[in-house]
């Protein structure tokens, strides 16, 4: 290895900095042996792994594929299988032809896993594939044996979109009632049938008739938001991209990235660009009222890094909570961003690894919700309300917990919060990231574009910057270098873990 691949930052009192290089650098891995890889490919080379989810009580591994739902020990060893796919299909069939006969020509489909996600309450995996229109099967953890696979009311169909990075999921739990789950998707140029996010029920029979309805639904309020078509006028290829979601405290968040038109300074045109958005919502607001969200992304050394990759919550652990004046179990978002606005499916390969403090994005939020509520300015949600809408006054008291009403809302928030940027990558476009903690430290491993696994350690922050503490690369990801991968969650000394993701 290079002595770049083994470079240490020491921040010292008067921040001197120092490099070991590659013999300095073995004495500081640990003393056992090299652990060799543990690898999982598919029988055929038709068959890539889409997703990927760890059950944390037990260490087991749960892979979606194309046609494929797979259940692996902790060691990778298969443990059952569930074959989704293919099956007699058109994405033009709206109903799917399951209900209703289609005049569109049927061919043998491939059935793309879009979401994975296990309900640890009722013991079941909900996978969601991109037949007949995105319908769902809820599998036993088990044996993945099928429990159940509502598809006969529209509420069943979540998304035609034929990608498998296209729906996320969170569910919210609750110990005395039924769970729901909020779903959020690219809807491909299709409102009237999908909306892009929505909070639905999760009831503990898998083949109840209400799975997946709408928390709530009359003539004129329901638990979603669509996309106006008067949006697709102004931008036609418009779509809400969502890469990562979970719930904090009272609230449901979502990552995303979204395309915008904007007039470059000095030009009188305009032109299209992608900006990362922070969706939030409260778990408890049935009528979508609490709906905000505000940009995000990260600049360093006067570089812009504005394409959401991937992201992670984690805890920021004692070591970290000191660096940055927060308490230790407060939240931290990691980030991976690449450089610019306005490539989407080709980023560049300047990427950055940035976090966000929870708090803080909570109280911009809050800050924003307060000026609105005192009528300054206009609610600033361009795809949403295509007009500018002014916000109205209201004498009320806006405290952290704040849900809406059924005015100044849903909201927009125009400034960017801007995350500390980590480490920055030019060559090897980081893509996925995961952190936990561990001995008091916040860890982040990063995978790349072309394959690497990389670990941070973060200690201090410095002014706007985050230094690092350590850097390594931990191998070469076996397979397709496109593929996003999810580590094992388990801290050292487990050995590392090797999949063909694609």
């Amino acid at each position: 290895m290079s002595g770049d691949m083994w470079r240490w930052t020491c921040l010292g009192l008067h921040l001197v900095f120092c490099t070991v290089g590659p013999s300095s650098a073995t004495r500081l891995l640990p003393s056992h042996p090299k652990k060799p890889f543990l690898t999982f490919s598919s029988e055929s080379t038709e068959i890539s792994f889409n997703h990927l989810v760890v059950d944390k009580r037990k260490g087991s591994i749960y892979l979606g594929a194309i046609n494929w739902i797979y259940k692996l020990s902790s060691d990778l060893v298969v443990e059952a299988r569930h074959e989704t796919g293919p099956d007699i299909d058109n994405p033009k069939c709206y109903p799917p032809r399951l209900v209703q006969p289609c005049n569109e020509p049927l061919t043998s489909t491939n059935n793309v896993n879009k979401m994975l996600l296990i309900d640890y309450k009722e013991n079941r995996l909900i996978a969601c594939g991109s037949l007949y229109q995105g319908i769902c099967k809820l599998l036993r953890l088990d044996d993945l044996f099928k429990l159940g696979e509502p598809f006969h009311n529209k509420e069943h169909y979540l998304s035609g979109v034929n990608e498998s990075g296209s729906v996320y999921g969170v569910i919210v739990s609750y110990s005395n009632m039924d769970d729901k789950l909020f779903i959020a998707t690219a809807v491909d140029g299709k409102p009237e049938y999908f909306p892009t996010i929505s909070s639905r029920k999760l009831p503990k029979n898998s083949e109840a008739e209400g799975m997946f309805a709408y928390v709530f639904h009359d003539e004129f309020v329901a638990s979603m938001i669509k996309i106006p078509s008067d949006t697709f006028t102004i931008i036609p290829d418009f779509d809400i991209y969502y890469i990562y979601g979970f719930s904090s405290g009272n609230f449901v968040y979502f990552l995303t990235l979204q395309p915008e038109m904007i007039s470059p300074s000095g030009s009188t045109t305009k032109e299209q660009v992608y900006t990362s958005k922070l969706v939030r919502l409260c778990k408890e607001d049935t009528a979508f009222n609490s709906y905000v969200e505000l940009p995000i992304g990260c600049e360093k050394n006067g570089v812009e890094y504005r394409l959401l990759q991937a992201a992670y919550l984690s805890k920021a652990g004692s070591i970290l909570a000191r660096s940055l004046g927060i308490l230790p179990e407060d939240d931290v978002l990691f980030t991976v961003f690449s450089k610019g606005q306005k490539r989407k499916l080709k980023s560049l390969d300047e990427s950055a690894l940035c976090i966000f403090l929870l708090k803080k994005i909570n109280d911009r939020i809050k800050d924003r919700l307060q000026s609105c509520y005192r009528g300054e300015g206009t609610l600033d949600l361009a795809w949403l309300k295509v007009k500018d809408i002014h916000c109205s006054s209201a004498l009320l008291t806006i405290d952290d917990n704040f849900c809406g009403l059924d005015m100044n809302a849903p909201l927009g928030v125009s400034e960017m919060v801007r995350g500390l940027p980590i480490f920055t990558e030019d060559q090897d476009r980081m893509t996925s990231v995961i952190a936990y903690i561990y001995k008091n430290h916040s860890l982040a491993f990063v995978g790349t574009k072309s394959g690497n696994l990389k670990k941070r350690l973060g200690t201090l922050p410095l002014g706007s910057f985050f230094w690092l503490s350590g850097y390594s690369s931990l191998g070469y990801l076996q397979g397709t270098p496109k593929g996003k991968f999810s580590p094992h969650p388990s801290p050292p000394p487990f050995p590392p873990i090797s999949l063909d993701l694609v």
